[in-house]
């Protein structure tokens, strides 16, 4: 029995990525790191700023997320997301970039909480990657 289903990462740019042998993805929701394997109860969540892992037959992919939203129904993951990165292609110094933008967000007087929540995600998962 195959333990394979279908992802597909969508951004505004482009169709990002589709596979169909991914065995397990973990994404960043807002509830926390949650992992998707076959047949996982129906979802919709949001992400937040972190991994994504994919595990498929045809190898590990991580990408880079900041924001977006994840459906998983009949054994079909959907990512919608506005800013993606994968991480075997990204320079050192876009890393660096998005991490001295995010900290400059994290300093400003007039920020409200979700924002500074949302910014120090990004500071946390962009430190962990340099």
């Amino acid at each position: 029995m195959s333990e394979e289903f279908k992802i597909e990462i969508i951004n505004p740019e482009k169709y990002f990525l589709s596979k169909e042998d991914a065995t397990e993805v973990i994404i960043p929701a807002f509830e926390g790191e949650m992992g998707i394997l076959k047949d996982h109860i129906s979802i919709i969540s949001f992400l937040k700023p972190g991994i994504i892992t994919i595990n498929a037959k045809s190898g590990e992919d991580k990408f880079y997320v900041e924001d977006g939203i994840v459906e998983f129904k009949n054994n079909n993951l959907s990512v919608l997301t506005s800013s993606i990165f994968n991480l075997k292609e990204i320079e050192k110094n876009k890393l660096q970039d998005l991490l001295k933008k995010a900290e400059e967000e994290a300093n400003k007087d007039e920020i409200n909480d979700q924002a500074k929540y949302l910014a120090d995600q990004k500071i946390e998962v962009l430190r962990s990657l340099n």
